[in-house]
């Protein structure tokens, strides 16, 4: 059997297939004018195919979770990639949006085995601290997707057109799966394996909701994560309409703010040596808080708001880089026997609470940043009393 890598290149290859998931959303935003021309459809049509990708990721990792617990690691994961790639495939030979949509939402099911399983496998491997650090690891590498993937896709349109993005991905998930045939080993032993009926995986996953420890962590990070959501969903409009961003300055910003969290992961992975994770993490969720602040004193502005919507904004996206590994380790550290489950729920709350969140801030446009501003300001405040009231 291949030796389980170090925790070093355990981490590029876990990254590596967890960012598939966000990275097929980011490489195609660039694309979003010249794909409606060529499918001769609109703005609202082509939102439509983002909703179904985070439709199927929500879904989709609720089935990955006990799929994994039950069969191993390595199968699901491997059929994950077969249909990311066969699906990334079929979108680049779309010819309706019709048919993008169907295919994004197969793409996604196929994305989120990576998301679930990575968390999992860290699991398996490492206990709170060493999980800790290693899932701050994970951070670093996944946090490289926002901000090389929109200049990928930039850089592939020009290049190849919208459908050459597409059979990247493809070809990005290929190589993955080969990645993990060959390098990555089985680390859910047969005996640690779950049978349960569909009956019993509903039963775990009423167990987990009702437990306090695992739902005040996993909480506290799928809200404040849902900040990061209304943020990509509205930064454009809020940045280059109404405070006259270049489209290049915009994503400088948006780099630098990815870059903020990646930086956070690493002083994460740094602290948990001299702190326990509980602490830091009660001390992470008052970052977000701040910012929230600065936001909503930008927004109140209006015009010239932009002196305190950049830092509350850097604020509130960096503590995620501590917030998410922190809350992932604690939530899924009473819980090894379940860990596929575990990471499931804790995707699925996470991106059913951003697609809530991104909802929120299209409903209550009103043409200032007011909006965004309340959702993570919200967000912000809810994880942090949901770690308090339930932890």
């Amino acid at each position: 059997m291949t030796a389980l890598p170090s925790h070093r290149r355990l981490a590029l290859i876990l990254g590596g297939l967890a960012a598939m998931g966000p990275l097929a959303i980011d490489t195609y935003l660039p694309a979003f004018p010249a794909i409606a021309l060529s499918l001769g459809t609109d703005a609202a049509r082509m939102q439509g195919t983002l909703a179904a990708y985070f439709a199927g990721l929500a879904l989709g990792q609720a089935a990955m979770g006990p799929a994994s617990d039950r069969f191993g690691r390595r199968w699901p994961l491997l059929a994950g990639l077969a249909l990311f790639a066969i699906a990334s495939l079929g979108c680049a030979l779309a010819t309706s949006v019709d048919q993008l949509t169907l295919l994004r939402f197969a793409q996604s099911l196929g994305g989120c085995a990576g998301m679930v399983i990575a968390r999992a496998v860290v699991r398996d491997v490492a206990q709170e601290q060493a999980a800790v650090r290693l899932m701050a690891r994970l951070m670093l590498v996944m946090g490289l997707a926002p901000i090389l993937a929109p200049l990928l896709g930039g850089w592939l349109l020009s290049v190849m057109g919208w459908r050459g993005i597409f059979a990247t991905l493809a070809a990005y998930a290929a190589a993955m799966a080969c990645v993990v045939w060959f390098l990555l080993p089985e680390t859910l032993p047969v005996e640690r394996r779950r049978r349960d009926s569909m009956m019993g995986i509903l039963r775990v996953y009423g167990q987990l909701l009702a437990d306090r420890r695992f739902m005040g962590p996993a909480l506290a990070g799928a809200l404040c994560l849902g900040g990061m959501f209304a943020y990509i969903a509205s930064s454009p409009f809020v940045m280059m309409e109404l405070h006259g961003l270049s489209p290049s300055v915009y994503a400088m910003v948006f780099g630098a703010n990815a870059a903020g969290l990646i930086l956070m992961s690493q002083v994460n992975a740094w602290a948990t040596r001299h702190v326990s994770p509980a602490r830091l993490l009660r001390i992470a969720l008052l970052v977000p808080l701040a910012g929230g602040v600065l936001l909503l004193i930008g927004a109140a502005i209006g015009p010239g708001g932009l002196v305190f919507l950049l830092p509350g904004l850097a604020l509130s996206i960096a503590a995620l880089g501590a917030i998410l590994p922190l809350s992932a380790a604690i939530a899924m550290q009473p819980h090894g026997r379940v860990a596929g489950s575990a990471s499931a729920l804790l995707g699925t709350l996470q991106f059913s609470l951003g697609a809530v969140a991104g909802a929120l801030t299209g409903l209550l446009h009103d043409g200032t940043a007011l909006p965004m501003a309340v959702v993570v300001a919200c967000g912000s405040l809810g994880g942090f009393l949901a770690y308090r009231v339930l932890r």
